[in-house]
């Protein structure tokens, strides 16, 4: 593993009268070297207005940064030149830095190597993928969802209704390549055979769309609690979608007694009571087809709060008569989970660039460490249930997998 190499650096400052003024420290080197896709965390410990720039492809400097923290990444091995102005009238400073980059000591894996959290809302599949068994706890559970999704490993995980989450990361931080999509994630997406309805989009069938926050490791400590952005999809700014979305679900009591919807396979039609931050109130109802509980069984709260962005309803009634017996559920165009059939590649791939804080604000970041997915939609298709994310493995569109030979 290359290290960084330690290289002391002060700069000594004249006031406009000449006087000596004590030496400062920047706290950050001329020198560094990382492996490849490793961050390289520069904090300067000086005040004053910043600007960062790097060298361009023509040899010229272009502004990358003016914030006072930079975090640099690279997907390229090379020599990187980097260079602070800190603005200020009496007293600038201008410092360079070099950035050599080396290739990685150990081929990275393309695929996720860990699941960091697992907490999926109610719902049909839940405590059956993964299975709950007795004993199970929340860290059991987490390491199930990773073993299902790790590497190669292509079992899915249910994240149940709206709100459920899943987060992961690779052994590398995922770059941000300009103009390119720089992840994918598998999920069971697939379009209807046939639809009752000849005028019907193509795209419909079954699409349980699932919204991404990205995450990068700022205070560089492998834990998933720095600030989270989510990846704008094409939805993200029309009406019908809203932001700040508040769900909380309530644990059925154990002696509940069923409310079985007549001459339908609903076994409960107010198994699972929720509420939400707009004033409106349901249940998850429950049918014959999956009769474990649906509430996760390894967590001893009696109710359950999600929030985040919730998508518009894409399930449709299709059936002759509308008697609710031909649900299809419709594509988002892109920028989702689950949402379209893996052999659409560029469908379930994702560009690190549509980063947008919680204003909707545009927000560059140079890579991220964790990927997070939840459900985006609260939504009840009377025999299929409730609609849930699905997903599988994901993959770092920028590393070759080391056992695919490249085509000669």
């Amino acid at each position: 593993m290359k290290k960084f190499l330690p290289v002391i650096f002060f700069v000594f400052l004249l006031s406009s009268c000449q006087k000596d003024i004590p030496m400062v420290n920047l706290g950050i080197d001329d020198v560094y070297t990382v492996e490849r896709m490793r961050k390289v965390i520069l904090h300067p410990e000086f005040p004053g207005k910043y600007q960062w720039s790097m060298k361009n492809t023509n040899g010229q400097d272009s502004v990358v940064s003016t914030e006072r923290d930079y975090i640099f990444v690279a997907e390229n091995t090379g020599e990187y030149s980097l260079k602070l102005n800190i603005i200020d009238a009496e007293n600038p400073v201008e410092h360079s830095v070099q950035i050599v980059v080396w290739e990685e000591d150990v081929a990275y894996s393309p695929y996720i190597t860990q699941v960091f959290e697992y907490r999926p809302a109610p719902g049909q599949f839940v405590n059956t993928m993964p299975e709950y068994e007795d004993g199970d706890t929340e860290e059991t559970m987490r390491k199930k969802a990773q073993e299902s999704i790790s590497g190669k490993n292509d079992v899915m995980v249910s994240l149940g209704g709206f709100g459920g989450y899943i987060t992961f990361g690779f052994d590398h931080t995922v770059v941000n390549a300009k103009g390119e999509k720089d992840f994918k994630i598998r999920g069971n997406s697939f379009y209807a055979a046939s639809n009752p309805n000849p005028d019907a989009p193509a795209e419909g069938g079954s699409c349980e769309p699932g919204i991404v926050l990205v995450s990068l490791d700022e205070n560089d400590n492998g834990i998933p609690d720095d600030d989270w952005y989510e990846l704008a999809g094409s939805e993200y700014y029309k009406s019908e979608t809203k932001h700040d979305y508040e769900i909380t679900y309530y644990k059925p009591d154990a002696g509940k007694i069923a409310t079985p919807q007549p001459n339908s396979p609903i076994s409960d039609t107010t198994y699972i009571r929720w509420t939400d931050n707009l004033g409106q109130q349901g249940y998850m109802a429950k049918n014959v087809y999956h009769t474990q509980d649906y509430y996760p069984k390894w967590l001893d709260s009696d109710q359950m709060a999600f929030n985040g962005t919730i998508l518009a309803n894409n399930a449709v009634d299709e059936s002759a008569g509308k008697n609710g017996s031909y649900y299809v559920l419709y594509a988002y165009d892109w920028g989702y989970v689950d949402n379209h059939p893996n052999e659409y590649e560029d469908k379930i791939s994702f560009d690190i660039g549509w980063a947008v804080d919680k204003n909707g604000n545009s927000v560059y970041l140079p890579g991220v460490d964790f990927i997070r997915v939840y459900t985006g939609v609260n939504q009840q298709c009377g025999w299929l249930g409730e609609t849930s994310t699905e997903l599988a493995r994901a993959e770092d569109l920028h590393v070759q997998d080391p056992t695919i030979l490249p085509n000669p």
